[in-house]
């Protein structure tokens, strides 16, 4: 039991403050907050994301690069320039290391308000960091597992970051539904969210790329946007104009 719990708070933990934080904030700053905030959801994205840390900075830039270009060969993940998943994870991870490093030479135009803070920044993508986290998942697999089964659900906890993109990256642009014409191939990838938090609502989201609210249809309920709202109220976050809650 204790297994489940712990896997299922890491899944949905770490999609939250990607879906949230880097993804509706620091690609497309659907909403404002302090400089206290945005360093306290720092933390809580490396805390949640663990060894599987993700940068806002490059996250936000290569997102912002999808929108611009998605799929054509300037995508920085496009199935249709992949052979493969594996194929196009591996080109992703190349592309953000060259963010991260700053050897890119990406328009600055794409670069423009993503948050940045280089503590952060260094200490998710450290070795030291990465490892620490990967040794605390073992131990406490060592500790609570109750059959070898469960042990194979290590690597999703080492990679969750990477797993949770490559979900919407891939699948969403090769399977799902369509609510709306858009000039590439993103889908709705399920008619019911409950597993990404309102990122499989892809082709939504590419028609609309400002809207904080990924649902349209009486169905497409988005469990982050209503997190959204509770933070806009508690004014730790301010909502930008006409991202109201309208359906189909």
């Amino acid at each position: 039991m204790e297994i489940l719990i712990f896997f299922v708070a890491h899944w949905y933990l770490s999609l939250l403050m990607q879906t949230f934080f880097l993804h509706r904030y620091a690609a497309h700053k659907m909403f404002t907050m302090s400089p206290a905030w945005e360093k306290t959801f720092y933390v809580l994205t490396w805390i949640f994301q663990g060894s599987s840390f993700l940068s806002p900075y490059a996250y936000g830039v290569m997102h912002r690069l999808h929108h611009a270009y998605a799929d054509t060969e300037n995508d920085p993940h496009s199935p249709g320039f992949s052979s493969s998943l594996m194929d196009m994870m591996w080109k992703t991870k190349n592309y953000y290391n060259k963010i991260i490093h700053r050897t890119d030479t990406i328009e600055l135009k794409f670069k423009k308000g993503v948050p940045h803070w280089t503590f952060m920044e260094k200490l998710g993508d450290s070795w030291l960091s990465r490892l620490g986290w990967g040794t605390l998942y073992v131990l406490f697999y060592i500790q609570f597992a109750t059959s070898w089964w469960m042990f194979l659900l290590l690597p999703i906890h080492f990679l969750m970051g990477p797993v949770h993109g490559v979900i919407i990256n891939w699948y969403a642009h090769r399977y799902g539904y369509i609510n709306f014409k858009v000039d590439d191939t993103a889908k709705n990838l399920l008619p019911f969210d409950f597993l990404m938090m309102g990122e499989s609502y892809h082709n939504n989201h590419h028609k609309y790329g400002g809207r904080a609210n990924f649902g349209f249809r009486w169905h497409e309920f988005d469990p982050t946007y209503p997190f959204i709202l509770l933070l806009n109220k508690l004014k730790v976050i301010k909502l930008k104009p006409n991202n109201d809650l309208n359906y189909m």
